[in-house]
């Protein structure tokens, strides 16, 4: 009985090899931490707003998009293969953005592009963050967070100005 305890648990400590150390665990959670929290700041400012995707939609894209890039890297794939699952990642999330784009009874009535292109850009922001790349996603947030929260209101002056 004794022998089939110690093999359950070396099954085990097999299974959750894929983090041997405590430099690892704490890389990894690093990563994943930062793309959540990226993604979730993006996600807050749209559910401000009132936007179907919000907080958690944008945090669970940026942590899946980490993931999808952390995977392959732990296991060594090779640059060409990473990137068929950038080439994939940045497709299905298309079709995730495209699901929030509403058009309405003409050509000028479409809703929900901004919100779509902020979660294509929260899934390229937890690649970064999963790569290993965090300055560069923390940077993206931010101007992106420019972009959302300065150029309306610069838009808004012009239109009052113009009028």
């Amino acid at each position: 009985m004794n022998e089939w305890w110690q093999e359950v648990g070396n099954t085990v400590a097999q299974e959750f090899s894929d983090l041997p150390d405590a430099a690892g665990v704490t890389r990894i959670t690093l990563r994943l931490l930062i793309a959540a929290t990226l993604g979730g700041i993006l996600g807050f400012e749209r559910e401000q707003k009132g936007k179907a995707a919000g907080l958690r939609t944008h945090m669970l894209v940026a942590l899946g998009a980490a993931l999808f890039v952390l995977i392959p890297q732990q296991a060594g794939v090779s640059s060409a293969d990473l990137s068929r699952v950038l080439q994939g990642l940045i497709a299905g999330v298309g079709f995730l953005g495209a699901g929030a784009i509403i058009k309405g009874h003409d050509e000028t009535q479409v809703k929900g592009l901004t919100t779509a292109a902020g979660i294509w850009l929260t899934a390229a922001i937890g690649v970064a963050a999963g790569m290993g790349r965090e300055a560069t996603a923390v940077l993206s947030t931010l101007l992106a967070l420019v972009i959302l929260y300065a150029v309306p209101k610069l838009l808004s002056r012009f239109d009052k100005q113009g009028s």
